[in-house]
């Protein structure tokens, strides 16, 4: 399927302003994609696609998780919408033909994050936060790191917002968040002990 007939499949099968958001991310992506040295034809599709599994409504969630073989952990069971990401992940090939296992992951991983996330990883993450048609408090924040910052301080501070607008409304934090985010945090410091020591 190539990118135009993509657009089009998506754009029947989304309501207008989550098709709107996924152009805005893919978009996004591409221009983070160029800054950082990741293919950009993946950057687009991964953001493009992260979020087709917005078609279906939060309380069909479950249902189609389980249709697709999805194991459901305790936040998702609390939490269905969560459960997007993964679907999302496999419709990639079952409507749009796209048999890319980095871009899978990508998508898989576009809300909560996870372990050793790759650099399309986190560019879909936060492509997802910043694209033109959000607008929160700390969104301009975020804008203004995707220029001038590295991607794992990105990363930092929009897992940083999240966590405290998620605590802000007494939710559930995803683990794969906590895990994301203390592994940026632990290669930071050990990349400062590493600079110190090469600076002696």
């Amino acid at each position: 399927m190539t990118k135009e007939e993509m657009i089009k499949t998506l754009q029947s099968r989304l309501k207008k302003n989550r098709f709107t958001h996924s152009i805005g991310v893919a978009n996004t992506a591409v221009t983070l994609a160029k800054r950082f040295n990741v293919d950009v034809d993946k950057a687009f599709i991964a953001g493009l696609l992260h979020d087709c599994a917005r078609e279906f409504e939060d309380d069909q969630m479950i249902d189609e998780a389980i249709k697709r073989g999805i194991e459901i952990g305790e936040v998702e069971k609390q939490l269905p919408l969560l459960l997007h990401s993964y679907i999302g992940a496999k419709m990639i090939k079952e409507i749009y033909n796209v048999d890319d296992e980095e871009i899978s992951q990508a998508i898989y991983r576009h809300t909560v994050g996870g372990r050793n996330m790759t650099k399309l990883d986190k560019i879909i993450y936060f492509a997802d936060m910043i694209e033109p048609n959000r607008n929160y408090p700390g969104v301009d924040k975020l804008r203004q790191l995707a220029e001038t910052a590295s991607l794992d301080e990105m990363i930092l501070e929009g897992m940083n917002q999240s966590i405290i607008f998620i605590i802000s409304k007494k939710s559930l934090i995803h683990p794969n968040t906590v895990i994301a985010r203390n592994e940026m945090l632990i290669k930071n410091v050990e990349c400062k002990m590493q600079n110190e020591i090469d600076n002696k």
